[in-house]
């Protein structure tokens, strides 16, 4: 079975979490006042890990063999140093006080049906569907079933009446606190964010609500965010990894991520809401040193994210290198959509079994990965190269907006676009197209 992971934001160690098969050691000290991530230099955990980490004053909480990543807890101010100087560690980190608040807007609203064109009775809601031509897309395929689209999230609410005959419970887990748990109690979304994501990959299309991008896939919810809507990938803005304890960091999310792709897993991630660019930012005072993670990653499809008048979105990040598609994440500022709809944030499903408008490069992202499940499920297990190949040769290309882009005239959102019309800072290859993606020439070449 083809394995296929979105990333919207992750806990660091939980990109490959479907493909780990690693053993818990219970805990047998009372310290967990800190959470470390130790990074050992072979990629491969030793045989004493545990020990090693007793002697430092901690315990070992899980090992992730794969990509020789130890997940420990410690109450003892010297335990970084000390572990440090035991066999093999390449790196140690600290989680305390990196959890970041996520950024993004929601607005929840009844279920008024309307008249719609295609879908479901609230698809007349989801603009962003037509924009990259969905409907036309399920008239070739709604995705198969044998293709799972991993949610790393805040996990999926399980009970929603669009989601659930998606979900795939036995690959669905919590990995808050470094630890796997599939109890479903323990994944399940109560902040609302992965049940919008994942109804905008996999809805179903059963006369209820919304319809997803590929709404035959299977959902596998990762809840790698916490119930406050702080979650850990990397602490800053930038993660620099010439810091020494930044480089544990680094080097943990580039060898998760690169085990994931190695098993056939495609990886998508958005460019964040910060309105800079990704990879010139000399003038705050970072180096090139300095990545912002997961996106900037080699192999990830980084997607930035347009509103219903396909400009970019006031918030969203950018850059050349970074950026490879553009998606529909909404702008409700300047991109607003005429009534019946006067939204120009993305409708989706939201948790306790509602539906809410949302913005963010979150909410672009998924459209991304959707339209990546619909070109496995149409032609068949390939490898991440050539997903992301097909998904950027069949992208309507976007030029460069007039120079400045100033949306609003304050400045206050000003925006430097650098390239052409075949690949920009802004817009990558351009938005994706799910219909010339599922009728791709090549697809199977």
């Amino acid at each position: 079975m083809h394995r296929f992971v979105k990333i919207t934001f992750a806990l660091v160690i939980a990109v490959s979490m479907l493909t780990f098969a690693t053993a818990q050691v219970a805990p047998t000290q009372a310290y967990a006042t800190e959470t470390y991530i130790v990074l050992y230099g072979k990629q491969a955990v030793p045989g004493g890990a545990a020990q090693d980490v007793a002697k430092a004053g901690g315990t070992l909480v899980y090992s992730y063999d794969e990509i020789g990543v130890v997940i420990a807890r410690s109450g003892s101010a010297a335990f970084r140093d000390d572990m440090l100087r035991s066999r093999g560690v390449e790196g140690v980190a600290s989680t305390a006080n990196y959890g970041v608040k996520l950024d993004y807007e929601v607005e929840a609203v009844d279920s008024v049906s309307n008249a719609s064109d295609w879908g479901d009775p609230l698809s007349y809601r989801q603009w962003d569907m037509v924009q990259i031509h969905v409907p036309e897309a399920h008239m070739v395929t709604t995705g198969s079933p044998t293709v799972v689209v991993g949610d790393i999230d805040t996990g999926i609410d399980w009970t929603h009446p669009d989601l659930v005959a998606n979900l795939d419970f036995d690959k669905s887990v919590s990995c808050i606190g470094g630890v796997p748990d599939q109890d479903p109690a323990a994944w399940a979304d109560n902040y609302g964010h992965g049940t919008h994501t994942a109804g905008t990959i996999a809805a179903a299309a059963n006369g209820i609500g919304i319809v997803g991008i590929a709404p035959d896939v299977t959902l596998a919810a990762i809840k790698g965010c916490g119930d406050d809507g702080c979650y850990f990938v990397d602490p800053y803005e930038f993660n620099c990894h010439n810091d020494p304890e930044q480089h544990a960091i680094w080097k943990a999310v580039q060898r998760a991520v690169r085990y994931a792709q190695s098993q056939g897993v495609t990886v998508v991630s958005s460019a964040g809401n910060s309105n800079v660019d990704l990879t010139h930012h000399g003038d705050e005072g970072i180096t090139n040193a300095c990545n912002d993670l997961p996106v900037e990653l080699s192999g990830v499809i980084g997607v930035s994210a347009n509103g219903f008048l396909m400009e970019k979105s006031y918030y969203s990040s950018y850059g050349v290198g970074a950026v490879d598609v553009v998606a529909p994440g909404g702008d409700r500022r300047f991109q607003i959509p005429p009534a019946p709809i006067s939204n120009g944030r993305v409708y989706s499903t939201y948790n306790r079994g509602r539906y809410a408008w949302a913005q963010g490069t979150s909410m672009a992202s998924p459209h991304a990965a959707g339209v990546a499940a619909l070109i496995i499920s149409q032609y068949g297990k390939m490898p991440p190269g050539r997903v992301q190949a097909i998904l950027t040769q069949t992208a309507d290309p976007v030029p460069c907006p007039p120079d400045p882009f100033d949306p609003g005239g304050s400045g206050a959102f000003l925006a430097t676009c650098q390239g052409g019309e075949g690949y920009n800072s802004f817009y990558g290859h351009g938005q994706v197209n799910a219909y010339n993606a599922v009728t791709h020439a090549s697809g199977n070449e």
